[in-house]
């Protein structure tokens, strides 16, 4: 049995809002392919956060499900024996994914063979990554996080520079950009949703940011949770001016995208601007205390999706309407290439699965 369209659509919509909103703005046939890809990523993503796994437990069921990805085998059973494995507070949203996994690879497994390349190469670097994270456990320096906010989410930029190159063959020749690009813009994502869960996390004994910055505050992971206000916005004022760097990197990859690839425009800026918006937030709160104080609401995500919809076709409207944010937001840059050799696990432009 394959998965159909409609049941795409429906588990991203149960495991993800924000990309729920955004992937149907994209062709269809593009739209199709990240939408697969995001619940392949998703399915990983599920195990690494699972709290009933042991880490070396976690690592070989990502490998299995890689193995399956690769291969043409029938994964029926092993798909069967995954609800004595997890814990039993998995969100029901996941767990319907989890039994569909059969009829997600039977859809895979439809696509042209240079797609299946480029999901495959992005899961599986993906699931390589979860699995080193598994067994460091920490980030002792800034690019320890960098490696892992390139893990989960530099390489889904890859990925899908790599889909847009292959549905628009135009874009082929700004490809070694794009790519550089899209590695800061997903740190950027990744950078505001830790910062965001910021307290959430800690109160249950996780930190992502680096430790050598948190000693500099005199603080640990294990005192993150209980940290004074001004030691929060301390923590939190460095880490929140390299993700803007890293969103106006984003904002540059969305740009160089053509005016007429509107879905692919807006599938961008939207995620870039409600990033913004949630770095906006953090800024004029640093002592928040859950991420429910800094999340945008529904009315600001209505206004940014007109704003786009609105602005899309024009670089110089599109740059004024996001300035406003470069005026109020600490910003620091990075050079988007340098950070992409440091961390990428892609293969070179000589193996471009895109030619």
């Amino acid at each position: 049995m394959i998965l159909t369209l409609e049941q795409q659509m429906q588990h991203l919509q149960h495991v993800s809002r924000s990309f729920a909103l955004t992937i149907p703005l994209l062709p269809p046939v593009l739209a199709d392919w990240v939408g697969h890809a995001y619940l392949l990523c998703r399915i990983v993503d599920t195990f690494e956060d699972d709290p009933a796994l042991r880490p070396d437990h976690k690592c070989l069921l990502i490998q299995q499900f890689l193995h399956f990805l690769a291969s043409d085998e029938d994964a029926s059973a092993w798909t069967h024996a995954l609800p004595s494995l997890l814990h039993p507070d998995t969100k029901p949203a996941e767990c319907r994914l989890l039994a569909d996994v059969p009829a997600v690879l039977a859809r895979y497994r439809t696509y042209p063979a240079e797609v299946r390349q480029i999901l495959l190469q992005g899961v599986r670097i993906m699931g390589s990554g979860m699995a080193e994270q598994q067994r460091q456990l920490a980030n002792p320096d800034q690019l320890s996080l960098d490696r892992y906010c390139y893990a989960v989410a530099g390489v889904v930029g890859e990925l899908l520079t790599e889909l847009f190159c292959v549905y628009v063959p135009a874009l082929r020749p700004l490809r070694a950009r794009l790519l550089a690009l899209s590695v800061s813009f997903g740190e950027g994502l990744q950078l505001t949703n830790i910062l965001k869960d910021l307290r959430e996390d800690a109160s249950r004994g996780v930190c992502w940011l680096p430790l050598n910055s948190l000693a500099e505050q005199g603080l640990t992971a294990e005192t993150l949770s209980s940290a004074a206000p001004a030691q929060q916005s301390a923590v939190l004022c460095q880490q929140l001016a390299l993700a803007h760097g890293h969103l106006q990197d984003a904002l540059q990859f969305s740009l160089l995208l053509p005016r007429r690839e509107q879905g692919m425009r807006q599938f961008c800026l939207i995620a870039v601007a409600m990033a913004l918006a949630t770095l906006q937030r953090i800024h004029a709160q640093p002592d928040f205390r859950t991420a429910s104080e800094v999340k945008i609401s529904r009315r600001q995500v209505r206004n940014i999706v007109l704003a786009c919809r609105l602005l899309g076709y024009s670089n110089g409207l599109l740059q004024r309407y996001f300035s406003r944010w470069q005026r109020q937001l600490p910003r620091q840059p990075r050079d988007a290439a340098i950070l992409r050799q440091q961390v990428s696990r892609w293969p070179s432009e000589e193996r471009d699965p895109c030619r």
